[in-house]
C-alpha cells in the first residue's frame, strides 16, 4: 500500500509569499536579522561549550549578564568590537568574516 504525503509549501515559497522575493525591502530584512539571530545562537552555544556562565563570560569582557542574554537572544545590535571581545577575549576563539557582492 503506498502511503500518500502530504501537499506542503517548502519554506523558499512561503517566505518568497509572505515577505517577498529576495532583493526586496522586506526579505532582506528578514534574512539580515536571521543572521543576526543565527550569531546569536552560535555565541551561546560556544559559551557553553566552554561551560561557561553568561555572567563569567560577562566579568571577562567587562560587560554585565544581562547584556550577554540580550546578545545570545538578539545579537541585531552588537558592534564588531563586541562581537571580538566576546569571541577572542572571552571564549578564546576566532572570527572569520566574509564579504560577497
Amino acid at each position: 500500500m503506498k502511503m500518500e504525503t502530504p501537499n506542503t509549501t517548502p519554506w523558499s515559497e512561503i517566505k518568497d509569499e509572505v515577505y517577498g522575493t529576495t532583493g526586496s525591502t522586506r526579505r532582506d530584512r528578514l534574512d539580515r536579522d536571521f543572521k543576526s539571530f543565527k550569531v546569536g545562537l552560535m555565541l551561546r552555544e560556544a559559551r557553553e561549550q566552554k561551560q561557561m556562565t553568561q555572567d563569567q563570560l560577562g566579568k571577562i569582557i567587562d560587560k554585565k549578564r544581562s547584556f550577554i542574554s540580550r546578545i545570545e537572544n538578539d545579537s541585531s545590535n552588537m558592534t564588531l568590537k563586541t562581537l571580538y571581545d566576546i569571541v577572542e577575549k572571552g571564549l578564546g576563539g576566532k572570527i572569520k568574516i566574509q564579504i560577497e557582492f
